[in-house]
């Protein structure tokens, strides 16, 4: 079994994702408008992974159009690959790695603290400031700001 993504040949889209044989994608009636494209449920960032883990596969030729396609990410024709989904509008398209990334660079932080994207602060600052790293407040994870915490 594969996995196959549906997509709109006039702009990208992925419609849809299904695992089939490769003999039922052929057996299907041709729809005009769009193409069903394997993809692999292992692959990010052009690189091929052990199932369920972040060790990288021996054989890397099973690495297959960048990423796992999405619902509604976009398949990219020129460059056979699939997008990742878009977390924040504010982000950008790495054209090697088909993942989009922050406009500022994930800043260093301390074992416990957590990091996060925030849009809004990115926004509002014109563009200077975006990550938040909040602090470990003992056994519990912090889920969002701390009363009274204050990003710098």
């Amino acid at each position: 079994m594969a996995h196959f993504a549906k997509v709109q040949d006039s702009d990208g889209l992925v419609l849809d994702v299904i695992v089939a044989e490769q003999d039922f994608i052929d057996s299907l009636d041709a729809e005009e408008g769009v193409s069903w494209i394997q993809t692999s449920y292992n692959t990010r960032g052009g690189v091929h992974y052990e199932p369920d883990s972040d060790t990288p596969s021996a054989d890397q030729s099973q690495a297959l159009r960048k990423n796992f396609a999405s619902v509604g990410a976009k398949y990219y024709a020129d460059a056979d690959a699939f997008e990742d989904l878009k977390k924040y509008t504010s982000w950008v398209l790495n054209t090697e790695t088909y993942i989009h990334e922050s406009p500022l660079p994930r800043p260093a932080f301390l074992e416990g603290e957590q990091v996060y994207w925030d849009e809004d602060l990115y926004n509002s600052s014109g563009g200077t400031e975006g990550w938040v790293v909040l602090p470990y407040l003992g056994e519990d994870w912090v889920d969002e700001d701390p009363e009274g915490y204050e990003p710098e």
